[in-house]
Formats: C-alpha cells, sequence, structure tokens
C-alpha cells in the first residue's frame, strides 16, 4: 500500500461513519466537562413577564412631567403576585426581580428620587423603559440555547439550572483503549534489566490527550516485540475498547509485527502511511464499530500523530466537529524545511499587535524522540509537500493546541 498524503488521509478520516452519537443523562453538577448530546431549547420565554432589573419605583414614564408622583402604600417585593397596579400619577415602590405592576412602562431608580410626603419627587428623569427587562430578554421558547457538541462549561451548567433541568443528555465517552509495543519498554516503577530499556511514556501522554477530548482512557500495558503476544494485547485491547491506539511496531523492520497482526485480526485496513514528518507510518483501521490506530514508537511521533488522527476520530464520535483549530500567523525568524512532505513542526505561538507570531526559541531540531518540545506554549506549525524553507515574515498555518 503506498503513502498517501495528508490531505488525502485526513479526507478519509472524516468521511469515516462512526454511527449515531450513544447518549447517557448524569445529573447536572457531574455534567462539567461532558459534551453534550443534544440541543437545549428554551421551553418559554424568559422573563416571562416584564420585569423589574434593579430596586427603584415603577411609573408611567410619561408621569415625570409633572415633577412629583403620588406613591402607592404597598411595595412590589420580587417573588409576590399581588403586584398593586399603577395608575395615572401613581408610583409603586418595586424590588430587583419583581414583575412590573400593571400600567406601569418605566422603573426609576431610587437614586434619582427623593421620597417626600406620600410621593417622590422626580430629581432625574429617565426614558421610558428604562431598568425593565423586557419579555424574552434572556431567551425565547424554541431558541437553541446550547447546541449539540458543546463541552459544557460553567456557564452551560448555570443556563442548565435556569432551566430546570436536573439530568443533562451528553455523549456517551468513547473508550481509547491504549497500548505500547517493545521488548525494551519499561513501565511507571519497573526496574530495568538493561542499559537499552526505556521508559514508557507514550501510553501516557496518549491517554491524557484522550481524556482531554472528552474520551475515557483505558490504560492496556506493554507487549513485547512477538506475534503472539502482540496479538493477545490486540484481542484483549479490541474486547474492552471502541478505539485501539497503539504505538511502536508499524514501520518496515523486522521486529514491526503490529501491521501484520491488525488485519490478521479482522480488521480493514483504510491506509497505512501518510507522506507526514513525524510520524509517516500510521496506520488506521476499522473492525465492525471500532478503530484501530497504530502509531510511531518515538514519544513525538506518537504524540503529533494522536493529536491529528486520534482527536479527531474522539470528536466525531463525541458528535463534535472532527477540524483543529486552525489559525495564520506570521514567521518571526527564518524556517528551514527538512523533507518534501507535509511537515508539524513544534513552535512557539503568540499574539503581538493583534497578529499572530511564531517563533522556534528553545525548541530542538532533533529526532522525533524529543517530546519536551511540546512543552510550554506550544503550537503545531505546518508546511506542506510544496513548501521549501520559509524566510521571516512569512504566513503560515498553526494548528493551536490549548484548546484541544
Amino acid at each position: 500500500m503506498s503513502f498517501i498524503a495528508y490531505t488525502e488521509s485526513i479526507d478519509r478520516l472524516t468521511a469515516l461513519d462512526t454511527g449515531a452519537v450513544r447518549m447517557e443523562k448524569v445529573p447536572l453538577p457531574d455534567a462539567l466537562g461532558r459534551i453534550l448530546a443534544e440541543h437545549i431549547v428554551a421551553d418559554e420565554d424568559y422573563p416571562r413577564h416584564p420585569t423589574a432589573a434593579m430596586d427603584g419605583y415603577a411609573i408611567r414614564a410619561q408621569d415625570q412631567s409633572a415633577g412629583t408622583i403620588a406613591l402607592h402604600t404597598s411595595d412590589n417585593p420580587a417573588g409576590s403576585d399581588a403586584q398593586p397596579a399603577v395608575t395615572p400619577g401613581m408610583a409603586v415602590k418595586t424590588f430587583t426581580g419583581a414583575k412590573m405592576p400593571e400600567g406601569a412602562d418605566t422603573l426609576i431608580p431610587i437614586e434619582n428620587i427623593t421620597v417626600q410626603s406620600g410621593a417622590i419627587r422626580i430629581d432625574e428623569t429617565v426614558q421610558a423603559g428604562f431598568s425593565v427587562r423586557p419579555v424574552g430578554e434572556s431567551y425565547f421558547a424554541g431558541e437553541i440555547l446550547i447546541p449539540q457538541g458543546t463541552k459544557i462549561g460553567y456557564a452551560e451548567i448555570g443556563v442548565m439550572a435556569g432551566l430546570n433541568r436536573a439530568m443533562v443528555p451528553v455523549a456517551r465517552r468513547p473508550r481509547v483503549g491504549v497500548l505500547s509495543t517493545g521488548s525494551e519498554i519499561l513501565d511507571l516503577g519497573e526496574s530495568a534489566r538493561s542499559d537499552s530499556q526505556i521508559r514508557s511514556s507514550n501510553n501516557y501522554t496518549i491517554a491524557a490527550l484522550a481524556q482531554s477530548a472528552g474520551a475515557e482512557a483505558v490504560q492496556l500495558g506493554t507487549a513485547k516485540d512477538d506475534r503472539k503476544s502482540i496479538t493477545e494485547a490486540f484481542e484483549n485491547a479490541l474486547a474492552v475498547s471502541d478505539i485501539v491506539v497503539s504505538t511502536g511496531g508499524v514501520s518496515v523492520g523486522d521486529y514491526d509485527f503490529v501491521k501484520d497482526v491488525v488485519p490478521a485480526l479482522g480488521a480493514e485496513v483504510l491506509y497505512k502511511g501518510v507522506r507526514i514528518k513525524p510520524g509517516q507510518h500510521i496506520m488506521v483501521a476499522r473492525r465492525g464499530a471500532q478503530f484501530i490506530l497504530a502509531l510511531p514508537g518515538f514519544a513525538y511521533s506518537s504524540t503529533v500523530t494522536f493529536i491529528l488522527y486520534g482527536l479527531p476520530l474522539v470528536r466525531k464520535m463525541l458528535g463534535r466537529a472532527p477540524a483543529h483549530t486552525m489559525v495564520e500567523a506570521i514567521l518571526a525568524e527564518p524556517f528551514k524545511k527538512r523533507s518534501r512532505k507535509t511537515e508539524f513542526t513544534t513552535c512557539n505561538l503568540r499574539m503581538s499587535e493583534g497578529r499572530y507570531l511564531v517563533d522556534f526559541e528553545d525548541k530542538k531540531t532533533a529526532s522525533s524522540a524529543v517530546l519536551t518540545n511540546m512543552l510550554g506554549n506550544t503550537a503545531l506549525m505546518v508546511t506542506d509537500e510544496s513548501d521549501g524553507s520559509l524566510d521571516a515574515g512569512t504566513t503560515v498555518r498553526v494548528i493551536r493546541l490549548d484548546p484541544l
């Protein structure tokens, strides 16, 4: 299978049918950070009646011209259904949140009047309708207030509380099973038996990324570099995962068995090999309703390729738009392109005078193993296959990583 262009690989990923979003309902306080599975629609106007926006006196605006207005003996507190009516030449003391009395069209603030002998003297007039919340000021019945696919934050929680939504329909978290392959890999806390062994980080990085996107991450450990171990590991992973993500064993080496094991387990390989740097030896496969992402073993490569392919797949399964947040930025220094592939280069992204600037300060030009390049205010600069080295001042495309 020949390598395909990055744009084609993303088009194929975007076109995948991941099925209907699976929904569950959770109590409102537990919905924070979850993905909304249905539109939240207002079932009535709010407010339903003209409402006082501050403490003051409910009046007819035209009565201000008299200079003084008689004061009703009854007050109008919030929550009361027994509002006295406002008749011509009459004012009713009204408090914040109270339904405006019948006949009143304006609320004059306490600071604008002086109370004297059963009347209010108008010290400073206001325009008609002042400080009155009209019907539907917040929303009208039938209005979509929060669209499906929204990540629920504090504002969404507050709005739904105001709608009396005790239970919230959210997308069920897809289960992302993360599996590392390689006889040289040591898990956390495991003692090294030789200097050739390395500490596992890929599975923890990818699990953290998956969780940040709204998935449930399942750590599936490490499989040794032999066909039997890798086959068993994938069988176990497919038994518990919606998406299986493996790192390592997908290249063309004698001990790279993942590329052979995946199709042997009945998965359809959608593509293997994309003209990108880092991570050209990536495989995307499907078995029924499950997906398999076989990523490179180097830490930086596996991280970038999961951002490019894993996160959009998770977002699709949650009913969210799969696209990354892409911005245009200006190169603050020259850039030397190192290949004829589509490259994703870690960079520093900052805002200056209303535009994004990109530089590479403290970013190492090294192998695909340097995960420390992802630390700090990092983004991924994208250069296409057709691009060469770029001069300072060139406009470039950058994938923001902060809103993942």
